[in-house]
C-alpha cells in the first residue's frame, strides 16, 4: 500500500508506505527526514491519501556532503539502503545510516517505466518495490573538482638519462694470511688488487640549466695520421700455406720418372 501525503499550509507532498499500522486513530508517525520535507512540526495536520505508482526504471540522486566519496563501495551501500524505502519522490532529501554517520541525498529525478495502458496518472513519485532501478550519481554537494596539475617540462637531463657508476677497485681475499712456523705474513703489495677497467659508461653530464647537449664535436683525422693507420693494419692470413702431404707426394713422383728412364735406355 502506498500513500501520497500532503501538507496543506506548505503546498509540499511526498509519498511513503506502510510499516505498520499501530499508531493510534488520527495519528501517523513519520521518519524525521520526511518531516523536514514536508516542513512539519509535530502535531501539524497532515492529509494523507491512497496513491498509485508507476515501477521506477531511473532515479537521479545527488550526495549533499562531500563527504560521500568517503564510501569504499557507495553503490553497493545505497543498494542496501533503499531496501527499506518503498517510493523515492522527486525533491525529496533522504536519509541514510552507514558505520554510524548519517548521509543526506536529494531525489534530482525520478522516471517510471513505459505504462502501455496509461492506468496510472502522472506523478513525480515511482515505487521502488521489486523492481530494476538504474542509480545515476550526480556530484556532491559543494564538491570542487580537483585541478589537474600542470606538466613539468623535461629537462635535457632527464631526457638524457645517463646513468654513471663510478669507477672502483675491488680487492680478492680480504683475509689475513697463517705461516706454519707462526711468523707475520707480509702485507700484500698494492699490485695485488685489482682494478676495474670499464670504460663503456660514459661520464655524468653537468649541463647548466636551459643549455642543450647535441653531443662533441667530430675532428677529423689529418692525412698523415689517416695514412700510418692504413699501412699498420695487419693483414690476415698473409703467410705462404704449408701442407702435411708434401713429402708423399715427392717420393711418389720419383720412382715414376727413372722407370721412364730406363724404358728410353732400352730402346
Amino acid at each position: 500500500m502506498l500513500f501520497e501525503l500532503n501538507n496543506t499550509n506548505t503546498q509540499r507532498h511526498s509519498h511513503a508506505g506502510v510499516l505498520e499500522f499501530i499508531a493510534e486513530e488520527g495519528r501517523a508517525y513519520l521518519p524525521h527526514w520526511m518531516m523536514q520535507t514536508l516542513l512539519l512540526e509535530p502535531g501539524d495536520l497532515l492529509e494523507i491519501k491512497n496513491a498509485d505508482l508507476q515501477l521506477g526504471s531511473y532515479v537521479k540522486i545527488q550526495p549533499q556532503t562531500p563527504d560521500f566519496l568517503d564510501i569504499s563501495d557507495p553503490k553497493a551501500v545505497l543498494e542496501n539502503a533503499l531496501r527499506n524505502f518503498s517510493t523515492l519522490t522527486k525533491g525529496d532529501v533522504i536519509q541514510i545510516s552507514y558505520n554510524e554517520k548519517i548521509y543526506e541525498i536529494m531525489v534530482l529525478e525520478v522516471r517510471s517505466k513505459p505504462d502501455l495502458y496509461q492506468e496510472h496518472p502522472p506523478s513525480d513519485g515511482v515505487s521502488i518495490v521489486e523492481t530494476d532501478l538504474e542509480v545515476d550519481f550526480a556530484p556532491p554537494l559543494g564538491y570542487v573538482e580537483p585541478k589537474p596539475l600542470p606538466k613539468r617540462q623535461q629537462t635535457m637531463a632527464d631526457k638524457v638519462k645517463i646513468e654513471y657508476t663510478p669507477t672502483t677497485t675491488r680487492t680478492l681475499f680480504h683475509g689475513s694470511g697463517q705461516r706454519l712456523n707462526g711468523k707475520a705474513v707480509k702485507e700484500g703489495e698494492a699490485d695485488s688488487t685489482v682494478k676495474s677497467t670499464e670504460k663503456s659508461v660514459p661520464p655524468a653530464l653537468n649541463l647548466p640549466f636551459g643549455k642543450l647537449f647535441f653531443g662533441y664535436k667530430l675532428i677529423p683525422l689529418s692525412d698523415e695520421k689517416m695514412t700510418n693507420a692504413n699501412e699498420g693494419n695487419d693483414k690476415s692470413f698473409a703467410g705462404s700455406g704449408q701442407t702435411l702431404r708434401t713429402r708423399k707426394r715427392n717420393q711418389d713422383r720419383t720412382p715414376s720418372t727413372s722407370s721412364a728412364i730406363a724404358s728410353s735406355s732400352s730402346s
